[in-house]
């Protein structure tokens, strides 16, 4: 059965790879973005997932496509890195809006629908940064970290009307934005990894192919660390 899936922060990064991922499995795939070109192979919407209303507009638009979102990937995200004393409050806020908010924000818009066909499945990315904590990195932490209570209060909310929601947690993954960690954080985070290397997008996007199908009908609630044991018991 081919679901309508929608990815925040779908252009690039582990959100275009779980776009792959889930439309090679079947689904109709689409994908928000700020900035730069849509994946071609997928619908994409322009959307600031900070602004409620262009949120509200972008999912119209992809439910007029496909029809109502069944699966919502959260996954949109930013890093503004500075060291606490030196961090303005307004890349504070900025960074929980988009990594956390918005999150929120659309997972309330898709909700209903979820709701009233009595089937969902919602995923929200997080980071192993979020139970770490990193250097200049306390609005990112933060944000993330806040990803789990989020997960685990919807979870009791929605459960009820089968619906699932959980959490996928990276480690250091290669993409964009591990390329700004500098090369002494990134060797002592690989010799904390258990496997002793960098994870890859795919291995990312496969886990949230797992929790968004029947196999995983009986999972919500959960964090799942996609991090090499990296962080392993937090």
């Amino acid at each position: 059965m081919s679901r309508t899936v929608l990815v925040t922060g779908g252009n690039r990064g582990i959100g275009l790879e779980i776009a792959r991922t889930m439309a090679d499995a079947g689904d109709k795939v689409a994908v928000t973005y700020r900035t730069g070109e849509p994946p071609a192979d997928f619908f994409g919407v322009r959307c600031d997932v900070n602004d409620a209303d262009d949120a509200q507009r972008a999912l119209a638009e992809v439910v007029q496509q496909f029809g109502p979102v069944q699966v919502l990937v959260a996954n949109a995200g930013v890093t503004k890195d500075a060291l606490a004393p030196l961090m303005a409050e307004e890349d504070f806020r900025s960074v929980l809006e988009t990594n956390l908010v918005s999150a929120f924000r659309f997972s309330r818009l898709v909700a209903p629908e979820m709701i009233r066909s009595r089937w969902g499945r919602i995923v929200f990315m997080s980071s192993v940064m979020g139970f770490l904590g990193s250097p200049g990195q306390v609005n990112y932490a933060s944000s993330k970290a806040g990803l789990l209570g989020l997960t685990r209060s919807l979870a009791w909310e929605l459960g009820s009307r089968n619906i699932t929601v959980n959490m996928v947690t990276p480690g250091l993954i290669e993409t964009d934005m591990i390329k700004g960690v500098k090369e002494k954080r990134r060797d002592a985070l690989i010799a904390q990894t258990a496997l002793r290397r960098t994870g890859t997008p795919a291995e990312v996007a496969e886990v949230v192919r797992f929790l968004t199908g029947n196999a995983a009908s009986f999972v919500t609630g959960a964090s799942i660390p996609v991090g090499g044991g990296l962080a392993m018991g937090q």
